[in-house]
């Protein structure tokens, strides 16, 4: 290879770097929304028994206490102790214990590839968050430093990909666990994991590898089918590179297909409900280019046959790879956790570069995939291009035993008492929703009617990838999770916000799978009180 391309490779490569948050969809930014301490069980109030700063003489062979900083209490958060560590070979750990602990752990996830400094402001804020709820919090980067080593290229080392896949997130609870037990003289009582994304997939397979870890485990839009969605962003970028698109093209798809699929669910209101009733097909319904040219109103035969292999998915001579791309994300929303941002198409970025010249976020994930993760031996010059979906899918089984999270039989975690709480965005355009529902649907019929005693799943129709697009994404999943653990009540609807400019603007029921929101007919379509949980033949 020319040693110009491989330097201007590495330039664009290094450019989507600077794109690419480093806490990618960490968790919905609504976890404690409902907490309410008197409604929950919270009897066992412990007190700290020992010194902060005695804490760094539990270093021992296994692990090493960096440091033990008592942390003033300033308005509503409370005095804690902030404990950084480093578990053997690399994996870094903070652990926050607060003056006055309700008796559970609560360890937050990463997103992309991890790596993330763990005192991000947004990482920060949802420490803090569980503090003033009285929890102590955990969280992990993984057993590596983005910056150092960004998106895949840490995977090299056959250990950090390990601890990266599963050990990390184990090691880390159960080091939390020993060291919360010692600082207040007091066992955990009960043990909790919130994720979206990667942290779906931690969750996922926290409660797959050691089912004791957590007794409750909230998981967004989780990819736990890793290698299949890599391929499937590989896919994706060979058929948009035949036919790109641009955010003019991503409106008017948006348009044609909420006009024809909007109101399949009985209401009009500016969300497909779900994406599956949707009879959109590019082919047909899009404006197509005269043999002039193109334009940004109108659709090349190139440009609808790169939809159509979007929305049809990934295949090779093996079959089906991952399931095609639900529509709806196409769709533009104002960006940020009460949509007051600029408005953007849930494509932008994911599946059409936001930046001229270099990839997309898909193609990034899936391209450093390619080259450190997927075929055992790392090849930083790897070009996804090569990428044969005939005969590379079947050289994945040894990264799919280390990555993927997509075992349905939780026998194990279910007789230990344990509970999960899943949701996904029908518009997601960096996960596929269908993974999801793939994954509900394999467990059900691995594990039969017992899988609804500890196993719930949300779809949430409009919302992209952890949180936003044009759905009611503002939402707390996590009380409802806690009382199933603690209760024994078992959630039904949760009941989720749209909001605007700080202002809430619509509220509907989340159901639980394959449940769906069915308006009653009369009052408002904004207000959660006027739709019911149906099964999707009801009418």
């Amino acid at each position: 290879m020319p040693r110009l391309l491989l330097i201007t490779r590495a330039i664009t490569f290094l450019s989507v770097l600077v794109m690419l948050p480093a806490d990618i969809g960490a968790q919905n930014p609504q976890p404690f929304k409902d907490w309410k301490n008197s409604s929950l069980s919270d009897s066992l109030i412990a007190a700290p028994r020992m010194a902060c700063e005695s804490v760094v003489s539990m270093t021992g062979y296994e692990f090493s206490i960096l440091s033990a900083t008592s942390v003033a209490a300033s308005g509503p958060l409370p005095q804690f102790c902030r404990i950084l560590g480093q578990i053997l070979p690399e994996v870094r750990f903070e652990l926050s214990l607060p003056a006055s602990w309700n008796g559970r752990l609560y360890m937050f996830g990463n997103g992309g590839y991890a790596g993330e400094p763990l005192d991000a402001p947004g990482r920060a804020m949802i420490r803090h968050d569980a503090l003033q709820r009285g929890f102590a919090v955990v969280q992990t980067n993984t057993g590596h430093d983005a910056a150092l080593e960004p998106l895949g290229t840490f995977a090299a080392d056959q250990q950090k990909l390990i601890d990266y896949a599963f050990r990390a997130v184990h090691v880390t609870a159960i080091t939390a666990k020993r060291l919360a037990q010692t600082y207040y003289e007091t066992p955990v009582r009960r043990s909790y994991f919130n994720g979206c994304s990667t942290g779906g997939r931690q969750g996922l397979m926290s409660a797959q590898r050691f089912p004791e870890d957590f007794d409750g485990v909230l998981v967004g839009a989780p990819v736990l089918d890793f290698a299949s969605t890599q391929m499937s962003g590989i896919w994706n970028a060979k058929a948009l590179a035949s036919g790109p698109l641009g955010a003019d093209h991503l409106k008017v798809i948006a348009d044609i297909a909420y006009g024809k699929c909007d109101a399949s669910d009985g209401v009009r209101d500016g969300v497909i409900d779900d994406p599956r009733s949707c009879t959109f097909a590019p082919a047909t319904d899009l404006p197509r280019c005269s043999a002039e040219g193109a334009s940004n109103t109108c659709f090349t035969n190139a440009q609808t046959g790169a939809l159509e292999a979007i929305y049809r998915g990934p295949s090779g001579a093996n079959g089906s790879i991952a399931p095609g791309w639900p529509v709806g994300a196409e769709v533009a929303s104002p960006r940020g956790s009460d949509a007051s941002g600029p408005a953007s198409s849930g494509w932008a970025g994911w599946f059409v570069p936001s930046q001229p010249a270099a990839p997309s976020q898909q193609l990034a994930y899936g391209e450093s995939f390619m080259r450190y993760m997927a075929f055992g031996k790392a090849d930083p010059r790897y070009d996804w291009r090569e990428f044969d979906f005939d005969s590379d899918p079947q050289r994945m089984g040894d990264i799919r035993r280390i990555l993927d999270a997509t075992d349905p039989d939780l026998s194990r975690f279910s007789s230990h008492g344990g509970k999960i709480l899943m949701y996904f965005g029908w518009a997601d355009p960096a996960l596929n929703p269908l993974m999801g529902v793939q994954y509900y649907e394999q467990l059900t019929t691995t594990m039969g009617q017992a899988s609804q005693d500890f196993f719930k799943l949300y779809m949430v129709p409009g919302m992209f990838h952890c949180g936003n697009g044009v759905a009611t994404a503002s939402f707390d999943a996590f009380t409802p999770l806690v009382e199933w653990v603690e209760k024994g009540t078992a959630p039904s609807a949760i009941t989720a916000a749209r909001v605007q400019d700080r202002k809430v603007v619509r509220t509907r029921p989340l159901c639980p799978y394959p449940q769906v929101a069915r308006y009653r007919g009369t009052g408002s379509t904004d207000s959660a009180e006027n739709f019911s949980c149906v099964d999707p033949d009801a009418r």
